[in-house]
C-alpha cells in the first residue's frame, strides 16, 4: 500500500518542482552572477561565438547575450527537457505500480498528462511576473517526454526492466 502511494506521489512531486520554478520571477532564477562569480567563462567564447539560435524571435549569441546569457539559455532550455523527462518517467512508473492498464495505455496516459502539464506550465509562467509563455518551451517539454517514451519502450522492449 505504501510503495503504492510512495510512486503515485513521484509525478506529483515533480509537478510540485516545476510549478514553485514557474512562481519564480526570471530576476531570482538568473544564473549569471553565480556563473561568473565562480566561473571563468572566457575560456568558452571560441566555441560558443559560432553558434546562434533564433529564439521567440530574438537572436541569441554571443554578441547578444554574451558568454554567461548563452550557457545560462542552454541551461534553462536542458532544464525543461530533463524535467519533463523525468514528469514522463515517474507518470509512467505510477501507473505501472498502481493500474493494470495494457502497456501501450500506460505509455500513451503518461504522455499524454505530460504535454498537458507543459502547456499548463506555460500558462502559468503568464501569470509570474517577468515571465512570459512560449509555445516553443511546450515543444521542448514534449521532447523532455517523448525521451522519456523512448527510454521506458526501449527498457520494455529490452526485457531489462519487468513490466506488468
Amino acid at each position: 500500500m505504501y510503495k503504492k502511494v510512495f510512486y503515485a506521489l513521484l509525478p506529483v512531486c515533480v509537478m510540485g518542482l516545476i510549478f514553485i520554478a514557474s512562481s519564480q520571477p526570471y530576476e531570482q532564477q538568473d544564473l549569471r552572477p553565480a556563473m561568473n562569480l565562480y566561473l571563468p567563462l572566457d575560456f568558452l567564447k571560441p566555441v560558443l561565438e559560432p553558434i546562434s539560435v533564433t529564439y521567440k524571435g530574438e537572436l541569441i549569441s554571443i554578441a547578444t547575450r554574451g558568454v554567461d546569457g548563452m550557457i545560462e539559455f542552454f541551461i534553462r532550455k536542458a532544464a525543461h527537457v530533463t524535467v519533463f523527462f523525468l514528469l514522463m518517467g515517474t507518470t509512467y512508473l505510477a501507473f505501472e505500480k498502481n493500474t493494470s492498464w495494457r502497456f501501450q495505455i500506460k505509455l500513451f496516459v503518461s504522455f499524454l498528462i505530460t504535454v498537458i502539464y507543459a502547456g499548463f506550465d506555460e500558462y502559468h509562467q503568464s501569470l509570474t511576473p517577468n515571465r512570459t509563455p512560449y509555445i516553443g518551451d511546450v515543444v521542448l517539454d514534449s521532447i523532455g517526454g517523448l525521451l522519456g517514451c523512448a527510454l521506458i519502450v526501449f527498457l520494455y522492449w529490452k526485457g531489462s526492466v519487468k513490466f506488468h
